[in-house]
């Protein structure tokens, strides 16, 4: 089988963190798997990179600061085949353009147009590793171009797609998809799988779980995702199309701080927020009003108050 595994900055933010996802790679390979990694840039770099250039100026050029923080990603790619080679694998690196990612003629939020993984085929055929840098590619005049932050989980969605890949695995921090973030609501359950519609609703709505372009490719493509651990051996979650029969009536549960919004996913979310507001179950001085679309509805809430109206959507509706 032919495996894209992902792996995002806090997975690679040391030598031994770099060594345990390496390790990831060459057990799929033990298995007779053909492994492809796509990696971002480790920690926190990305913030340190654009913390510099904001000591420089508040408004640097878009294409400049793209060619920047490309680096990031890049850095990663050659860590990580170095590693891979000296635990005894043979692996080359690749940034995004070399691996075939064309983008629209953008900057800062480029959208994938065209994967064309010639060398990446070329590599795995001769039993490389390839590691990719994530989140980037190049524009059709040729300059270099980023997807947005977390867009190397679109890299890896892209070419799991274009290389018919069998799995494509997300390697996080977190060891799965939950009806809440677990770091902020106490009793948040692990979701076994998730409907694309469902994540695609949460990832749009402020989920940090996975990138909003990555979830709406993959619904595009038709090709699963797999949310693991790097850390723990936790079978994660799988984000598919599920049938009718099988796809919960409510997934999950999201903030955005910046919109002042609460978002309640799933078929069943636009009478469970009606009923919720009924209820009285919601702080009535915290939300301003309710709008529901076909799968999900949002709560308008007042500044600062986001945190209470999740937890008090999430104890109603899933504890």
């Amino acid at each position: 089988m032919r495996i894209v595994q992902k792996f995002g900055g806090s997975s690679l933010a040391d030598l031994t963190r770099l060594r345990r996802a390496a390790g990831i790679c060459l057990e799929a390979r033990r298995r007779g798997n053909e492994v492809l990694a796509v990696v971002s840039a480790a920690g926190d770099s990305t913030d340190e990179m654009i913390n510099l250039v904001r000591e420089i100026t508040p408004r640097p050029p878009a294409r400049e600061l793209d060619a920047l923080l490309a680096t990031g990603e890049q850095r990663s790619a050659a860590l990580m085949a170095i590693m891979l080679e000296q635990l005894g694998a043979a692996a080359r690196s690749f940034s995004g353009w070399q691996a075939g990612l064309i983008t629209e003629e953008a900057h800062g939020e480029a959208r994938l147009l065209l994967a064309v993984p010639r060398r990446l085929c070329e590599a795995l055929a001769a039993g490389l590793i390839p590691v990719v840098a994530g989140f980037q590619g190049r524009t059709p005049s040729g300059d270099i171009s980023t997807l947005g932050r977390g867009g190397s989980d679109t890299t890896a969605v892209a070419l799991a797609a274009a290389l018919e890949a069998g799995r494509c695995e997300i390697y996080t921090d977190v060891d799965g998809i939950y009806t809440a973030d677990p770091r902020l609501v106490e009793g948040a359950r692990l979701i076994p799988a998730i409907d694309f519609r469902d994540m695609l609703t949460l990832a749009r709505a402020g989920s940090q779980v996975l990138h909003a372009e990555s979830v709406r490719l993959a619904q595009a493509e038709g090709q699963p995702i797999r949310l693991l651990s790097a850390f723990t051996a936790s079978p994660g979650s799988e984000v598919r199309a599920l049938a009718d029969a099988e796809r919960p009536a409510l997934a999950g549960v999201t903030r955005d701080e910046a919109a002042h919004t609460v978002t309640l996913a799933g078929r069943a979310a636009p009478a469970c927020a009606a009923a919720l507001l009924e209820s009285g179950a919601l702080p009535p001085e915290s939300v301003l009003d309710c709008t529901a679309g076909e799968d999900s509805a949002w709560f308008r809430v007042k500044p600062g108050e986001e945190l209470a109206v999740l937890r008090a959507v999430h104890r109603a509706v899933f504890e």
